[in-house]
């Protein structure tokens, strides 16, 4: 069994720990922004384009494998076919996962406006010729009813395709992205869609794990109380300091997540095999959020690394639903 595999086993008999929170590294949002999902490069030669090649981010994505640390690994299917060409997970405990679907609110073309735009559900990966059992679902609720039923048929399909092919799968719901929700109510309306949207369903047809924005201790708290059985893990967002990285997953985990899917904050990293490790030094209660930010600052220095910001500024809270409980 993968790492990821015994976690899930040992949370699903209740006997997990601290130690089984569940990391995991999107690298799927190429299925989203195209070439800019790669990453800005360093120090881009004049006439060069500012982001990465495919080939330096699969080579990014194979040092992280190596790594050994996140539990899953969350690719396009065309990616993880050049990682598993390359025999990257030989050796290691990490997870295989796809992004399953790719609804239209993902999209981020240059120039484009597709996340104000209703979110419509769409699927590129086929799970008959997926090359993992394994993958990520997600789904955008906006008070639309035509549209939230939609998206709702989409997703039956999509389990009964599941069923069929012997494809599990952990369920993304993004926050509202069309304004018929106030901001101040993203966090209840999304308890509220999430748990009426797996009300109808067996156990055998349900999500191994949730991923939900944070949308502050409270309502996060409420989601994970309401039911101790369904594990419900946090996504990252934009890519905001080191500490606010940090921070996030602290609280998240305080108000009782058990597992984490961050893309942008690792894939911006100045060092994202540090940031990952200073993430797992989090998760374990080694490090607290601060000291975990001066660690990363710390390895940066001895490895040479030119920061992002400097630490002091690094060191800073700046995403407004974690300053209330920043320690």
């Amino acid at each position: 069994m993968n790492r990821y595999e015994e976690k899930i086993a040992r949370m699903r008999a209740s006997k997990d720990t601290r130690y089984d929170f569940i990391l995991a590294d999107a690298k799927d949002s190429d299925m989203a922004a195209g070439i800019s999902a790669m990453g800005n490069r360093r120090n881009p030669r004049a006439g060069q384009s500012l982001f990465r090649t495919r080939p330096q981010y699969l080579s990014e994505i194979q040092s992280i494998i190596r790594q050994d640390i996140v539990d899953i690994m969350l690719t396009s299917v065309s990616i993880l076919e050049d990682l598993l060409e390359r025999d990257a997970f030989d050796g290691t405990k990490v997870k295989t996962a796809i992004r399953a679907n790719d609804t239209t609110d993902l999209w981020r073309g240059r120039g484009g406006h597709y996340r104000s735009q209703k979110s419509v559900p769409f699927r590129s990966a086929s799970l008959e010729r997926a090359q993992t059992n394994l993958g990520l679902y997600s789904m955008t609720f906006n008070g639309d009813v035509d549209q939230d039923t939609l998206a709702l048929e989409e997703f039956a399909r999509f389990r009964e395709e599941a069923k069929i092919n012997g494809f599990s799968y952990f369920l993304e719901v993004f926050n509202p992205n069309e304004g018929h929700i106030a901001p101040e109510d993203f966090g209840v309306f999304l308890n509220d869609m999430v748990t009426r949207a797996l009300a109808g369903l067996r156990k055998e047809e349900k999500p191994v794990f949730l991923k939900v924005p944070f949308n502050g201790s409270e309502a996060f708290a409420e989601l994970c109380e309401y039911d101790p059985s369904v594990i419900v893990g946090i996504m990252g967002g934009g890519s905001g300091t080191t500490r606010d990285c940090l921070e996030l997953i602290h609280q998240a985990q305080n108000s009782g997540a058990r597992a984490a899917l961050f893309g942008r904050k690792i894939v911006d990293a100045a060092d994202p095999l540090l940031l990952i490790e200073a993430m797992r030094r989090v998760t374990d209660g080694d490090l607290s959020p601060n000291e975990a930010t001066h660690f990363y600052h710390d390895g940066l220095a001895r490895k040479g690394i030119a920061t992002l910001r400097p630490a002091d500024a690094d060191s800073q809270v700046t995403e407004s639903v974690l300053l209330e409980r920043a320690a």
